[in-house]
């Protein structure tokens, strides 16, 4: 065989967790998604099918690892404008390793 032609299929990557995005709390279905280059915050929100219904998606905080200062930082997400509203200042970019937080709210 001369120049060969070989194509490959990734159905499932199962990382560390430094190399994924982890979503818990009040969404459709909680999971930890492989991190992909230019991942956005509505990027992981359409793989967990979203906010659930009593989600309190502008409470939402972003957990990211600072190298800097050797801690983890913690940050305000508004997920219910950017899903409700299509706030599109509102869609951050991802980092591997982040952990998005989504309460429920109190009635």
């Amino acid at each position: 065989i001369e120049e060969p032609l070989v194509s490959v299929i990734v159905n499932e990557f199962a990382g560390t967790f430094s190399q994924q995005v982890r979503i818990v709390g009040a969404t459709e279905k909680p999971a930890s998604i492989p991190y992909r280059a230019n991942m956005t915050l509505l990027d992981a929100m359409i793989a967990v099918g979203g906010l659930s219904e009593f989600a309190a998606g502008n409470r939402a905080r972003l957990i990211r690892f600072d190298k800097q200062i050797g801690k983890q930082r913690e940050y305000a997400l508004r997920l219910g404008d950017l899903l409700k509203k299509g706030e599109s200042k509102a869609n951050v970019m991802l980092k591997p390793g982040d952990v998005i937080i989504i309460p429920e709210s109190m009635f």
